[in-house]
C-alpha cells in the first residue's frame, strides 16, 4: 500500500481514487465533499472546484459504482445530477443552520476550521449582490461556505432562496464536470496530452483562477483603507 502523506488531504484525485478494501468510494466522497463545503462550514480547505473538475474527467469510474452506463454522455449528466443534489441539500443545510443558530458564528473565536474573517467577507458580499449572490458564490472558494448561513441568518425568503439555491447548484455541477470530461477528450484526441498525468499543474491553473477574484478584492479593500478619500 502506498504510505499516506497529510499534503493527500488536499489533492482532489486522492478522493476520487479512494478505495476501502479494493471497493472504490470516490463517488461517496466527492458528494460527501460537496455537501460539506456548505453543509459542515469546512470549505477553505476543501478542494471544491478541482474536485469537480477532476471528476468530470474521471466520470466513467466513479458512475461505475452504481451502475454501468455505455453513453458517455449519460456518465457525465448523471454525476452533474448527483453532484447538484449534494450541493443544494448542502446549502440547505447551512441556511437551516444559519436561521436556527447562525448568529453565534460572530462571536465563535478563530480556529483552524473556522475564521471569522471569512463569515464577515461573505456577509459584505451577500449585501452587495442579494439573491445573485448564491449564484456568484458556488463559483468562488471561501464564500460559498458562508453565503448559505448567511442567507439563513437574514432569514431570506425560503422560495427565493431554493430558487437560487438549485440554479447554482446546476450551474456549478454541469459547467466543471462537464468541462473536466470533454477537455480532458480533447486534449487526449486532438493533442495526444493525457490530463490524468497533469493533475498538480490543473490543480494549481484552477486553484489560481477561483482565488484570483478573492485576491483582487483584498487587494482593493487594503488599498481604500490605506488611501481613504478625504
Amino acid at each position: 500500500m502506498e504510505d499516506f502523506h497529510w499534503t493527500k488531504l488536499f489533492n482532489p484525485e486522492f478522493y476520487i481514487t479512494m478505495e476501502v478494501g479494493g471497493i472504490p468510494i470516490g463517488i461517496y466522497m466527492v458528494l460527501f465533499i460537496v455537501f460539506a463545503e456548505t453543509g459542515l462550514f469546512a470549505g477553505f480547505f476543501l478542494p471544491g472546484d478541482s474536485l469537480l473538475f477532476l471528476s468530470g474527467i474521471y466520470s466513467r469510474e466513479l458512475v461505475q459504482t452504481f451502475f454501468y452506463i455505455p453513453s458517455d454522455f449519460s456518465n457525465v449528466t448523471v454525476l452533474s445530477l448527483l453532484i447538484a443534489s449534494a450541493a443544494t441539500l448542502g446549502n440547505m443545510f447551512g441556511y437551516w443552520f444559519g436561521a436556527r443558530s447562525g448568529q453565534f458564528l460572530y462571536k465563535k473565536e478563530d480556529s483552524f476550521f473556522f475564521k471569522k474573517k471569512y463569515l464577515l467577507q461573505s456577509q459584505d458580499f451577500f449585501q452587495r449582490h442579494g439573491g445573485k449572490a448564491i449564484i456568484y458564490a458556488r463559483f468562488l472558494p471561501i464564500v460559498r461556505t458562508f453565503v448559505p448561513i448567511i442567507a439563513g441568518i437574514v432569514h431570506m425568503k425560503k422560495t427565493k432562496f431554493m430558487f437560487y439555491n438549485v440554479l447554482s447548484s446546476l450551474m456549478w455541477s454541469f459547467f466543471l464536470v462537464f468541462a473536466g470530461h470533454y477537455l480532458y477528450g480533447i486534449f487526449l484526441n486532438e493533442f495526444d496530452i493525457d490530463l490524468k498525468k497533469h493533475i498538480e499543474k490543473i490543480i494549481l491553473i484552477l486553484i489560481g483562477v477561483t482565488t484570483f477574484p478573492l485576491v483582487m478584492k483584498a487587494i482593493k479593500a487594503k488599498r481604500e483603507t490605506t488611501n481613504p478619500e478625504i
